[in-house]
């Protein structure tokens, strides 16, 4: 029961967050979206902060849930299987009519020079994305979809960093275009 309370808490407040902003969410308001009592937030979190803290945990796990069958689907080639990532949150941005962005990379903005707490909590969620671009393109390199030359690792940071640049882009031309044209620069680059 105690946990139930704290998940309706914690996914409440993720989807808030995830369209205002940490600052711009009242521990009420996630209160009444969860239909949970006023006094059931401090039984389940020491402050605001490390109940933003635990939902970047939902964030990660809400990543992991669209990526992760991809990413692990053997029976793709690793390119398309990063072809398949990036078509999968093309298609989730269209559907959410180029709104809301990345959760991570939208707190990463709001948060990530204001509270050490958040900027080493995004930091490591980011790293965790890079990972699973980094292991795909280790997995291009050895079935040499991709150069022996090229360093996964950096690619894979870059990968992240310009598809948060492309997702601030397409909110604010409300476009899937900036995000059509990261994964074509993207596959080009890799199978030049």
């Amino acid at each position: 029961m105690k946990q139930d309370t704290k998940q309706k808490i914690l996914e409440a407040g993720a989807r808030i967050i995830h369209l205002k902003g940490y600052y711009h969410t009242g521990i009420q308001e996630v209160l009444d979206a969860a239909g949970v009592p006023k006094g059931s937030f401090y039984f389940y979190f020491k402050s605001k902060e490390d109940f933003g803290l635990q939902v970047i945990d939902v964030f990660n796990s809400m990543y992991l849930g669209l990526v992760g069958p991809i990413a692990k689907n053997d029976a793709l080639p690793p390119l398309e299987r990063i072809e398949k990532i990036l078509d999968r949150f093309i298609d989730l941005f269209q559907e959410l009519n180029y709104t809301c962005g990345c959760p991570i990379g939208n707190l990463s903005q709001e948060m990530g020079d204001l509270s050490q707490a958040f900027s080493s909590k995004l930091a490591a969620s980011v790293e965790d994305m890079t990972q699973i671009y980094k292991h795909l393109l280790d997995g291009a390199k050895e079935a040499n979809e991709i150069s022996q030359e090229l360093n996964t690792q950096e690619t894979a940071e870059f990968i992240v960093s310009s598809w948060h640049g492309s997702l601030m882009k397409m909110k604010i031309s409300k476009s899937i275009t900036p995000l059509k044209l990261h994964k074509q620069f993207i596959l080009d680059i890799l199978k030049s």
